[in-house]
């Protein structure tokens, strides 16, 4: 987390010297106003001048706050399935929805937020985004199980490729050779990775993939249903706290359904695990992350921007992996670290490629 630290607090620290020069500047027009008559004006640069400062604050704490849950979140889940060797993909997935609807309703219930009312009309709009949403859950938790959290974070990059890909040929977007570049050298550094995995695991690449296409999958076609359910919504709006309570309370049959299917139930009739409150904390603690991460990214993205949020969201992967590497004694060489962090950089100059499509356009 060091690099993570390092790069806010060179971020918070920019705005600062800012932020203090201008203050400096207000203080030597008060004393020329003192002079000339004219001291309410400066008061007014002060004033201002504290709102940036106020501003960049709430920036920083919000950023830091968005990278803290991710990356707990993504550690966590590793460690549930890996370091207790749980069995019970799904169930995690069903159990951390079910802790986000509980949060979420009261808060609704107590009049913190305000959420749109369930009607049937607006389930029969969300619910195939809403198979799509618990499939890319669900493989993420069975391909994070068989594959180390550095190599996880260098495949997730495959799904910008398919995205790319899929806003040529749905939406008729072109990108332009820096964009191409970056997704050339992602899936460079994914190949390379996979090559060098000294921990190489072929079903736990096979979930990623899948994962890779539905998380795509889900990108692309979310906009577009979140039009149409506005359309039929009480209000003709669909915020991001009714957008989150519907997504995990329609994954809660869905989830409960593929449980069974799975024969999920054996396995949780007899493990040890469940007896443990050690563990019900846990697997607790992973769903309020779950839900952290949802606040978390919607207070960042006000704070800041689109292509802020995501240039951080990739220099995020790096302190990532270094730590997921370090905690979990992952077994790696000399080239497979260097395909991790050629993947990690390819990740960071796509961002940078989005941002400057986007100033253009």
């Amino acid at each position: 987390m060091v690099y993570l630290i390092l790069s806010l607090g060179i971020f918070f620290f920019d705005h600062q010297i800012t932020s203090t020069c201008t203050m400096r500047s207000s203080s030597k027009d008060d004393e020329n106003d003192v002079e000339t008559g004219k001291l309410e004006r400066g008061r007014e640069k002060f004033v201002r001048s504290n709102r940036v400062v106020s501003t960049h604050n709430k920036a920083l704490l919000s950023g830091f706050a968005y990278c803290i849950s991710s990356c707990s979140m993504i550690l966590v889940n590793k460690y549930v399935l890996s370091g207790y060797d749980f069995n019970a993909g799904i169930f995690l997935m069903l159990y951390q929805n079910f802790v986000s609807v509980i949060v979420v309703s009261m808060l609704s219930f107590f009049g913190i937020i305000s959420t749109e009312p369930f009607t049937w009309r607006l389930v029969k709009v969300w619910l195939p985004v809403n198979f799509i949403f618990v499939g890319m859950l669900i493989t993420s938790m069975f391909s994070l199980k068989y594959i180390n959290v550095a190599m996880v974070t260098v495949l997730k990059n495959v799904t910008n490729v398919i995205t790319a890909v899929g806003e040529m040929y749905l939406f008729n977007k072109h990108h332009d050779n820096r964009v191409w570049t970056a997704l050339f050298l992602m899936i460079v550094s994914a190949i390379c990775g996979g090559i060098t995995d000294l921990s190489f695991n072929a079903v736990g690449y096979t979930w990623q993939i899948i994962n890779c296409f539905l998380t795509a999958s889900y990108s692309l076609t979310l906009r577009r249903v979140m039009d149409t359910a506005k359309q039929v919504t009480q209000s003709g709006n669909m915020d991001e706290f009714s957008m989150v309570l519907l997504n995990n309370t329609l994954s809660l049959p869905i989830g409960l359904c593929l449980v069974l299917v799975f024969n999920e139930v054996d396995y949780l009739s007899t493990t040890p695990l469940l007896k443990l409150p050690i563990f019900w904390m846990l697997l607790t603690f992973s769903g309020f992350l779950g839900l952290a991460i949802s606040f978390t990214s919607m207070w960042f993205l006000h704070q800041t921007s689109a292509t802020t949020y995501s240039l951080v969201g990739s220099l995020n992967k790096i302190p990532l992996s270094v730590t997921g590497i370090l905690l979990f004694k992952v077994p790696t060489s000399l080239e497979n670290s260097a395909s991790i962090l050629f993947g990690l950089v390819a990740g960071v100059f796509f961002a940078q490629a989005k941002m400057r499509e986007r100033s253009q356009s």
